[in-house]
């Protein structure tokens, strides 16, 4: 593994207890159907769909689609994280499959699903060219690639400043691991262009027929500062294959 994966793995199994317990709330409260509406605008609604969730974390998107009726499969390349994943499946009494597994070597035959979906997954890849290649080999033809994620390196020079709610994610986090994090941020940054213009044009050189980026997702999704709030404006990026 390479060195910055595995800092970014020791990184996020320190968060997997507490990242849990926070998407199950997310789970339980309205962002749910704000998510679905979100994805609803680029699936097709008349029949189960096979999806997989890169970077699935503790199995928030994954179980979303499995909740309706969907064939979900979540990866991820923190074990501790795909453990809470299983765990969470469990609790809410969904079925879904999890592995621990790279979003950049995805073990998958081609063609493998209807959708891909993702979250604040990207920022973290060194090498992003090669995920969207990947990604475009295990869709179907006429399959959806849905990636939510933002431009944190550029946004930890001018992020907006919000007074966050006590329960927030961030507020929860010590010290020393918020450090750690900017640290990671800015270090697999440097490998990347402007976003989401620099993934656009990643997108069509891996194959993907028609690309789209909604801005507006951010704040259909986060209306109110609260304990889900992402303080950085994300994107929404669709490919079609």
């Amino acid at each position: 593994m390479e060195p910055i994966k595995h800092r970014i793995t020791h990184y996020w199994s320190h968060r997997a207890e507490a990242f849990q317990t926070q998407r199950i709330r997310e789970f339980e409260d309205e962002k749910h159907e704000r998510w679905l509406r979100e994805f609803n605008l680029y699936i097709p609604q008349d029949r189960p769909l096979r999806v997989l969730d890169l970077g699935t974390g503790t199995g928030f998107f994954a179980l979303v689609f499995a909740a309706e009726g969907h064939e979900a499969t979540g990866i991820d390349l923190t074990p501790d994280m795909i453990d809470r994943a299983r765990q969470t499946a469990e609790i809410l009494g969904l079925q879904a499959d999890f592995a621990v597994m790279d979003a950049e070597e995805p073990d998958f035959a081609p063609e493998s699903f209807d959708v891909l979906v993702t979250r604040n997954l990207t920022w973290t890849l060194p090498h992003i060219e090669k995920a969207y290649r990947e990604w475009y080999r295990l869709l179907k033809p006429g399959g959806v690639l849905i990636n939510f994620d933002a431009d944190y390196s550029a946004a930890l020079e001018d992020e907006e400043e919000h007074e966050l709610p006590e329960n927030h994610a961030h507020k929860l986090v010590p010290e020393y691991m918020k450090a750690e994090n900017e640290a990671i941020t800015m270090e697999v940054g440097a490998y990347h262009g402007p976003r989401p213009q620099w993934d656009v044009q990643l997108l069509i050189e891996a194959g993907f027929e028609r690309v789209s980026v909604d801005m507006g997702a951010y704040r259909r999704i986060y209306a109110e500062i609260d304990e889900f709030f992402n303080p950085t404006p994300i994107f929404c990026l669709a490919a079609y294959k």
